[in-house]
């Protein structure tokens, strides 16, 4: 059973953190640029070693290396550490949350949770200023990053409560791995085009709502005949979104991460090299339109790759996440990242809200005036949980 002092720590907690809610912050108001469009792609789990050592193993140059502003990103969360929700959060809403949070500053005791605050994040500004919204991702529909652009919950393992908000929330375009949460049939009475294979989606019309639970291979091409590879995704949801008003799309490259987690390299410099196409085919689609602004960053590194001078090779150190600064490469814009600079993680959502149209504080804050008795009952569900255990 939890300790005392543990639980009266837990509230203190709570408490600073709803008097941080209170506290207004300061932005600057700033005039609309000339920007339609923000095309965000995150490789999760990429360091800059991760490029370093697929350039070196494979012989293959990166495009992202082309981008012309090319600095790094801080990724720590309020946890220390971040994991890919806080590192989603702080990249679609602007703000450091606990770990597990997801568009939201919640507090977690043993797994239970209290919510403190939900914050807006720029798939929502995307759609408050008449623009279209899509997520690409090569994970399921629940992961973490996918729905740190989608959906507001204290505990990113919840899947099947992501899947059922991600079915209910405003954006046009879903397109992920099959989670096995998603029904075909309660998304098409919820308005959405419902999609299982490439075939399936190339009849799908631009412009048209569409979620894709696709069951063939998402992070790079195999051969195999249902593989539907990310660099391909991304460009028909570009075509599909690309309207007069404009649009956001966000893009994931999740097997870098994954791969590096069991300390894969083949797997991670396939996920990598299939992640640059997508990087190509967004920043092509982006000289060709000349109102796009495309961001490349990371959410955080996996695997702690490390250049060994003894040995004169790249090599995993770790099967975690490491705090390492992670790249931050623009095609756009010069007003994010300066060469060789590192600026904190919350600030790309900030300046894609701006460039987006936003004029206004962001995000906006919606406090939860419930918080204090969700956490007297996660205290008393984890002593409870504590207890039979």
């Amino acid at each position: 059973m939890k300790t005392a002092s543990k639980k009266i720590t837990a509230a203190i907690i709570a408490l600073i953190m709803v008097i941080a809610c209170l506290t207004p912050a300061v932005y600057a108001i700033v005039l609309p640029q000339n920007v339609k469009n923000v095309i965000l792609l995150i490789g999760d789990g990429m360091g800059p070693n991760s490029l370093e050592w697929t350039k070196v193993e494979t012989g293959e140059e990166l495009f992202m290396d082309t981008l012309p502003y090319q600095g790094y990103s801080q990724t720590d969360s309020l946890s220390g550490l971040t994991d890919s929700a806080a590192g989603a959060t702080a990249l679609s809403c602007g703000k450091r949350v606990f770990n597990s949070n997801l568009g939201e500053l919640a507090l977690l005791i043993d797994g239970y949770g209290a919510n403190i605050c939900t914050y807006t994040n720029v798939s929502e500004i995307a759609k408050s200023l008449g623009k279209r919204a899509g997520i690409v991702t090569s994970d399921l529909n629940s992961g973490a990053t996918p729905a740190g652009f989608s959906v507001h919950t204290y505990k990113r393992e919840l899947a099947e409560e992501i899947t059922a908000q991600q079915k209910d929330c405003g954006l046009d375009l879903i397109w992920a791995a099959d989670g096995g949460y998603s029904v075909k049939e309660d998304f098409e009475k919820a308005g959405w085009t419902y999609a299982q294979t490439m075939t399936e989606l190339t009849e799908v019309k631009n412009g048209e709502r569409s979620f894709a639970a696709i069951g063939g291979n998402i992070y790079y091409d195999t051969g195999a005949e249902n593989d539907a590879p990310l660099s391909t995704l991304t460009g028909m949801a570009i075509e599909n979104l690309d309207n007069e008003d404009g649009f956001f799309l966000m893009v994931e490259g999740a097997h870098i991460d994954k791969n590096s987690h069991s300390n894969n390299k083949e797997g991670m410099m396939k996920s990598l090299l299939e992640f640059d196409k997508a990087i190509e085919t967004a920043t092509e689609f982006a000289r060709r339109d000349g109102n796009t602004i495309v961001i490349v960053t990371a959410d955080h590194e996996t695997g702690g790759i490390t250049y060994n001078e003894e040995t004169k090779s790249y090599e995993y150190t770790t099967g975690s996440h490491t705090n390492a600064d992670v790249p931050l490469r623009v095609f756009g814009a010069d007003d994010l990242v300066k060469d060789g600079q590192a600026v904190k993680n919350v600030e790309v959502a900030k300046f894609i809200a701006k460039k987006l149209g936003r004029t206004g504080r962001f995000p906006e804050t919606k406090l939860n005036f419930a918080f204090p008795a969700e956490l007297f009952k996660a205290l008393f569900d984890a002593a409870k949980a504590s207890i039979a255990g």
